[in-house]
């Protein structure tokens, strides 16, 4: 039997009743995960387990191979059920790894099965899941509907094709699904293959020569999104970079253009051009800005040119931009150009630099304004949950916090979301039980309901 129980991260009474009583049922808003949008409007019936829970999740993969699983077994030609029961196997003994919590919890909620994962009853979870795949034909939309999501943000470059949404849209569906704009692949101009990715762009708006047009062509596709929903944005970056001026951008562009490879210099005097040009948009048309930092990316070139990118090969930077992060939100600021903007931080040491720092910022414009996003991607997990929440009440306001997210590619990634509402409820349970804070229950409940579900929907404008 599974050892997930009722009171599964509920260590008092009072936190069980918080969860059981507000948490539990409230909605899902997944306001950045990268599930494919095609995927969802075609709605086919998935084959086999595999298919729904391994199949291009990087987080498993990554795991296996902390393992020693040859590669072969992972993403290589190994049969479907090959690679399952090989999970099961390395999920018996990871003790401590989030994977090892998530994956019980999404094998009894998604399929019923109790059995606990383990090499010894890796063949039976394998074949009660698949009778239970073939019985109810499982779908994208039964999954998402069944998790009571009610919106969800994809994350689409921008030139993505667009009209997958409006047929979605035809589809009705019991939940919304909108593209958050991301412009990375035009940001990252030191990346192989970039004067393709401007061509791309390009075809869908006008010739791009100058920084002003590549300026234009980013507006259009951006208005192009608001038209299919879009109400928020995308930016992922290892470090910010100073804030530069557009001739200083428009010299890097024109070098690049012209087939020159940028050095390390002209790469970030061009992304924090690009990076101050985006958010100043984006403050325009009332379009909320996560902000990802701090992933040190396709560290193992050999996988990446084997495999491609999000494979599992990213890891913690240790690099310091807090002063670029203040320079920028300062001169956005002074521009009445700041948009509401969430922080992803992938370096617990920097939680409560950033969070500082983000409440020089607020303003009357939006209850929190500037955000602290939730434990993210290396941090999603019950220690960097527990850190998060630390640091977050003892220098922001908890109540207008705007809570979880998958940040995932696997629609079985919902129970991440009741996850973090137990760490929620334990962690607020226990300071009411020790006398740290109000044991109303009417008005603490109040804002676990907001923080699972209600703050997106007004941050984002729903």
């Amino acid at each position: 039997m599974s050892y997930i129980r009722e009171d599964f991260l509920l260590t008092t009474k009072t936190a069980n009743d918080l969860y059981y009583g507000y948490a539990k049922d409230m909605p899902i808003f997944d306001y950045h995960c990268h599930l494919p949008e095609k995927q969802i409007l075609e709605n086919n019936p998935f084959s086999d387990v595999f298919e729904i829970w391994l199949a291009g999740d990087h987080y498993k993969w990554r795991l296996m191979r902390n393992f020693g699983i040859n590669e072969e077994l992972i993403t290589g030609n190994a049969s479907n059920k090959e690679k399952f029961l090989t999970y099961c196997k390395v999920l018996g003994t990871a003790f401590g790894n989030p994977l090892y919590h998530w994956s019980q919890v999404e094998l009894k909620e998604f399929f019923g099965c109790e059995k606990e994962i383990n090499e010894q009853n890796a063949e039976a979870i394998w074949e009660e899941c698949n009778a239970y795949i073939r019985a109810n034909e499982l779908t994208p939309q039964k999954l998402i509907e069944g998790s009571n999501v009610k919106h969800l943000f994809t994350t689409n470059e921008v030139f993505d094709d667009l009209t997958t949404f409006e047929k979605i849209k035809e589809k009705g569906y019991g939940f919304t699904v909108a593209p958050a704009f991301r412009a990375d692949k035009i940001m990252n101009i030191d990346a192989e293959g970039y004067c393709g990715f401007v061509e791309k762009l390009a075809e869908q708006t006008q010739q791009i020569n100058t920084i002003d047009d590549l300026e234009a062509a980013l507006e259009n596709r951006l208005n192009a999104f608001i038209k299919v929903g879009a109400k928020a944005s995308d930016i992922a970056v290892e470090r910010v970079c100073p804030v530069t001026t557009k001739a200083e951008a428009e010299e890097v562009l024109k070098k690049v253009l012209a087939g020159a490879r940028p050095s390390l210099e002209e790469t970030e005097t061009f992304k924090g051009y690009i990076t101050y040009f985006l958010m100043k948009l984006y403050s325009k048309y009332n379009i909320a800005t996560e902000v990802h930092i701090g992933a040190m990316r396709n560290n193992n070139s050999a996988m990446l040119k084997k495999l491609g990118l999000d494979t599992g090969f990213d890891s913690i930077s240790d690099t310091n931009s807090i002063g670029n992060l203040s320079r920028l939100f300062d001169k956005l600021n002074l521009e009445n150009s700041l948009p509401k903007t969430i922080i992803f931080n992938l370096n617990p040491k920097m939680n409560t630099e950033i969070m500082t720092l983000m409440g020089c910022f607020q303003s009357d414009e939006a209850r929190g304004k500037i955000q602290y996003g939730p434990a993210w991607w290396f941090l999603d997990n019950k220690v960097g949950m527990e850190q998060h929440l630390r640091d977050l009440t003892a220098t922001g306001h908890i109540a207008v916090f705007v809570g979880m997210l998958t940040d995932s590619r696997s629609l079985l990634s919902y129970p991440r979301h009741h996850y973090f509402r137990r760490i929620l409820c334990d962690y607020l349970g226990g300071m009411m039980e020790r006398g740290e804070m109000t044991s109303d229950f009417k008005t603490v409940g109040k804002v676990v309901e907001d923080i699972c579900f209600n703050n997106s929907v007004d941050y984002f404008n729903m």
